[in-house]
């Protein structure tokens, strides 16, 4: 035991050494990198430091769907808690997909018919040599039109809070409490039973 204990600290210090650095960083380091830069082509191909959430959305869209299927597929963890995890992780990435598709527009017009358009036409302004354009939709397709619009911009709050809901996750401060008499596995499913699968910073494996 303590021959094997020792060993295992002689091992972790050799790991500091640079022949062993230089064999992780051929051998995983190097090899990640380029793993990470085929995930990620996209992202890294249209990111501009001005283009706000268009730039870092689609790299929280990328890793979450990546963690997802990895998670799902070869994960750890037991199914009942990392299920709900993976749900949540594919539902963030979809969101985060309306807010750089902005189709918001789309979404509401599903709900309530497509915005009313006519041909543009111009007529002569009161000031001379000037034209102004005619005003042809009526007073129901205004409405129609402010109706949609005012409806996409709902769609849009309701996704962004429930996208950082799922984010930040549940204060597990306000859960009930473990019932008195419960074996281990009972207080577990007990637990569980008030998880949603929300919260970023338990989406590990």
């Amino acid at each position: 035991m303590a021959d094997s204990f020792f060993e295992s600290l002689k091992t972790l210090a050799n790991r500091d050494r640079w022949y062993c650095k230089t064999w992780d960083f051929v051998r995983y380091d190097f090899p990640n990198f380029c793993k990470n830069i085929w995930i990620f082509r996209k992202a890294l191909w249209n990111y501009t430091w001005w283009k706000g959430q268009h730039s870092v959305l689609p790299f929280m869209k990328t890793a979450l769907v990546d963690m997802a299927i990895t998670i799902d597929d070869r994960g750890n963890e037991i199914k009942i808690s990392s299920e709900k995890k993976v749900a949540k992780m594919l539902r963030a990435a979809k969101l985060m997909e309306h807010f750089i598709e902005e189709n918001f527009i789309e979404m509401s017009e599903d709900e309530l018919g497509e915005i009313i358009h006519h041909p543009w036409e111009f007529e002569p302004a009161e000031t001379e040599g000037y034209v102004q354009m005619v005003d042809q939709d009526s007073p129901e397709e205004k409405d129609h039109n402010r109706k949609v619009f005012k409806r996409a911009r709902e769609i849009e709050k309701e996704m962004w809070d429930e996208l950082w809901y799922i984010i930040k996750g549940q204060d597990y401060s306000k859960f009930k409490k473990t019932p008195k008499g419960m074996n281990h596995d009972e207080s577990y499913d007990y637990f569980q039973s008030q998880v949603d699968g929300t919260g970023l910073n338990t989406w590990w494996d």
